[in-house]
């Protein structure tokens, strides 16, 4: 018999489907912003990130993306130094990069200001206009994702992988503002076929319900996406999910890979990744143990048991659409598992970190 939990329609669910309009609304607001971005780039010469949690998994495509195509050293920063250790160190040059959904993670709102009493100028991205961290910026990107009711975040995910595309774009970098203009009407496309047949999530969300745990892994610009996938999956199903890199994996913690802990390998389906994802799908097929594609291409989807189409995107939007089969299956699959997504035990909206 099916809980009352996979009967009735979540707000999780409902805030995925409300993701091209959100990106949709977020592009336009912000790639007229890109212009202020470039007013700093001057004065940047590296870009540090500082966040917690989901932001902290968008904060690792902000940080590939500008390495790989605006030229500039871009790392994640530790909060702790400022708000544990309470160093000092010299941060002319920098431009420290916060992001919080909300704007109001008194974390990150105290780390940016001790980076800007160090010297770095200050940009954050946020879905939370007019909140603390907004206002201390010298350039505020605020996503326009509305609000969001269910804790694990789906919509302003997306919405902060667009905002760093657009700062990747304001530091330099040589990308297609047409084709981040096209990328709401392709994650539109995929959402509209996620129900049918051929999508494939129903079977999958089968099999995984009997796991103990399960690796995810991806590379490159798509490591954030399986981050977060990870993230999610503990968050929403209760279960052990290690987000790792392909190069990561193979150095020791594939021992955990058997038949009952999976792998779900993401990836684009071009770029210099993608040999190393349809690889890795054959070692740990070849282990004895299921592999689960999200994107890759047609080499991936044959060499795993199982697949789940991504949007059409160039590699470098790709992350924005492998998360959001990701997001349908931890939807689906905590359904499945008798779980509320929209409220996750020990969560709340807003985390305070110490």
């Amino acid at each position: 018999m099916a809980t009352e939990h996979q009967q009735q329609p979540t707000h999780m669910r409902a805030e995925i489907m409300e993701q091209p309009a959100a990106l949709r609304a977020t592009i336009d607001a912000l790639l007229p912003q890109a212009a202020q971005v470039a007013a700093l780039a001057g004065r940047a010469r590296q870009v540090l990130f500082f966040a917690r949690g989901t932001s902290d998994n968008a904060a690792v495509y902000g940080s590939y993306l500008i390495q790989t195509s605006a030229g500039r050293l871009a790392s994640l920063g530790a909060p702790s130094v400022a708000t544990a250790y309470h160093a000092r160190m010299d941060l002319t040059g920098v431009l420290a990069v916060g992001l919080s959904q909300s704007g109001q993670t008194v974390e990150i709102i105290e780390t940016l200001t001790w980076a800007r009493d160090c010297g770095a100028a200050i940009a954050t991205i946020t879905n939370g206009a007019g909140s603390p961290i907004a206002e201390l910026a010298d350039v505020a990107l605020v996503t326009q994702a509305g609000a969001e009711r269910a804790v694990p975040a789906t919509k302003t995910f997306t919405c902060q992988l667009a905002a760093l595309a657009v700062l990747a774009i304001g530091l330099g970098a040589d990308l297609d503002t047409g084709q981040l203009r096209a990328l709401p009407e392709a994650v539109a496309e995929l959402l509209a076929g996620a129900d049918g047949p051929a999508f494939g999530l129903k079977e999958i969300v089968a099999e995984l319900a009997s796991v103990d745990g399960l690796v995810v892994s991806a590379r490159g610009l798509a490591y954030s996406a399986a981050l977060e996938l990870a993230l999610k999956i503990k968050e929403a199903c209760y279960l052990h999910a290690m987000g790792i890199s392909y190069a990561d994996l193979q150095h020791g913690p594939i021992a955990v890979v058997d038949a009952r802990t999976p792998a779900v390998i993401m990836g684009p389906d071009s770029g210099p990744t993608q040999d190393a994802a349809i690889n890795l799908a054959r070692r740990v097929t070849g282990a004895g143990a299921r592999a689960y594609a999200i994107g890759g291409g047609a080499g991936l989807a044959a060499a795993c048991d199982r697949a789940l189409p991504g949007p059409a995107l160039p590699e470098w939007l790709a992350p924005i659409g492998l998360i959001v089969p990701g997001q349908l299956l931890t939807e689906a699959l905590s359904r499945r598992l008798g779980i509320d997504p929209d409220h996750p035990r020990g969560l709340s909206k807003v985390t305070q970190t110490s």
